[in-house]
C-alpha cells in the first residue's frame, strides 16, 4: 500500500530532524520533503503534492498562517499545525485552522521542543486522519446575512448547546457569526481544544459576532446574548439555582475515554435539570462524542431540538454521523444553514 506522503514545515532544522526521525520506518507515512519557511512551503507543495503537511506557526519569510491560507487557495492539502503554548501561538493556531488547517498538536515545550517525542503518536494519529479529508468539499465564503429573531414572547428559558471537534473552530465561526444578537437563551459551546487555545478561541469568536462570547468561568451565571465557550482541560456542567442556570467549570482527573472538555458530560448535566427548551447540535469531529449526552437529553421529556451537520460540510463526519445513526437527531443541515436553523427552531417553540 502506497504510504502517504509527508511535506514538513519548520524553520528549525533540528525540528525538521526530528520530526523526520519520527516517522523512518512508519508503515502509513514517508517523509516527501522539508521547508524552512511558509514561502519554500507553498513552492514544495506545487513540487512534491504530498498528501499532508505538518506546519509550524512561527516562522521568518512568511509565518504558518499566511502558507496555509495561500496553499489552500491555490492547491489544498490537509494540514496540521505545530504550535508552542504559548498565547501568541494558540492565537496563531486558532487563525490557522480559520484558514483551513484540519488540526493542530500543541508541543510539549518552546519553538524548539526537546520533549516532542512525548507527542509522537498523537502526531501521526492526526495526520493520518487528516490524509482522509476530503478537501473536494466546497471551501465556502458564506454571504448570508445573520439570521433574524423577531418574536415577542421571551418568558421561557432556555439553552443553546453545542458540541465540535476537528473542524471545529471554523464551523463555530460560521455558526456563531451568524446568530443575531437578540439570541434570548445562553449558548455554551463545548470544542475540543487543550488550554490557552480555547481562550483564543473565544477571543476571536468575540471579535465577530454581535454576541458576547468568552471563555467559561466555574460559578458565573449564564445570560442570554452570551456565548461560554469550556476551557480546555476541564469539565463544563450547567446546575439550576432558583430560576438561574449557574456554569461549573472543573479541572477534574483524566478518566480513560472521556475527554476534556466532553460534549457528553455537558449534555448529561443539562439532562440532570432539563427545562424546556434546549437546543443541542453537533458540528464536525471525530469521534461519537456528545450522542449518549442527546440520548439522555432526549429521555427527560423536555422539549429538545437536536441539530447535526450534514457530512458534506464536515470536515470529519464523525460526531454528527454518530449522532444521526442513533436515531437522536431532528434535523441535518449544512453549516452555513445552522445558524439559521437555530433560529427557526426557537420561533417555532415560541422563544
Amino acid at each position: 500500500m502506497r504510504k502517504k506522503q509527508l511535506l514538513i514545515v519548520d524553520d528549525s532544522a533540528f525540528m525538521r530532524k526530528l520530526i523526520t526521525d519520527f516517522f523512518t520506518g512508519h508503515p502509513e507515512i514517508e517523509v516527501a520533503g522539508t521547508a524552512k519557511n511558509g514561502r519554500e512551503a507553498i513552492r514544495k507543495t506545487t513540487e512534491i503534492q504530498p498528501d499532508i503537511i505538518t506546519m509550524d506557526v512561527e516562522m521568518p519569510v512568511m509565518d504558518g498562517v499566511q502558507a496555509v491560507r495561500e496553499i489552500m487557495a491555490s492547491c489544498p492539502v490537509p494540514i496540521v499545525m505545530l504550535s508552542s503554548t504559548t498565547t501568541a501561538g494558540a492565537e496563531q493556531t486558532v487563525a490557522a485552522m480559520e484558514a483551513g488547517a484540519a488540526d493542530f498538536v500543541a508541543k510539549p515545550g518552546g519553538s524548539i521542543s526537546l520533549d516532542l517525542h512525548l507527542i509522537r503518536d498523537e502526531l501521526a494519529q492526526k495526520l493520518l486522519l487528516a490524509s482522509r479529508i476530503s478537501l473536494k468539499k466546497e471551501r465556502y465564503r458564506s454571504v448570508r446575512k445573520p439570521a433574524s429573531l423577531r418574536t415577542g414572547d421571551r418568558n421561557r428559558t432556555g439553552l443553546i448547546l453545542i458540541g465540535a471537534s476537528t473542524g471545529g473552530p471554523r464551523a463555530l465561526q460560521e455558526v456563531i457569526s451568524h446568530l443575531p444578537a437578540d439570541l434570548p437563551y445562553p449558548v455554551c459551546v463545548v470544542q475540543h481544544m487543550p488550554p490557552k487555545f480555547t481562550k483564543s478561541l473565544a477571543e476571536r469568536l468575540n471579535s465577530l459576532s454581535g454576541l458576547t462570547v468568552k471563555e467559561a468561568e466555574n460559578g458565573e451565571l449564564i445570560k442570554r446574548g452570551c456565548v461560554y465557550i469550556a476551557p480546555g482541560g476541564t469539565q463544563m456542567r450547567i446546575f439550576r439555582s432558583a430560576a438561574d442556570c449557574v456554569l461549573s467549570v472543573a479541572e477534574e482527573p483524566a478518566i480513560p475515554g472521556v475527554l476534556r472538555p466532553s460534549v457528553d458530560v455537558l449534555f448529561e448535566s443539562v439532562a440532570e435539570t432539563a427545562e424546556s427548551p434546549v437546543t443541542a447540535v453537533i458540528l464536525t469531529g471525530m469521534g461519537a462524542d456528545g450522542t449518549e449526552g442527546l440520548g439522555k437529553l432526549k429521555n427527560t421529556g423536555a422539549d429538545v431540538h437536536v441539530i447535526a451537520e450534514a457530512e458534506e460540510t464536515c470536515i470529519v463526519y464523525g460526531m454528527p454521523k454518530a449522532a444521526a445513526e442513533s436515531g437522536r437527531v431532528d434535523e441535518v443541515v449544512p453549516l452555513e444553514e445552522i445558524a439559521h436553523a437555530i433560529v427557526n427552531s426557537l420561533i417555532k417553540r415560541g422563544a
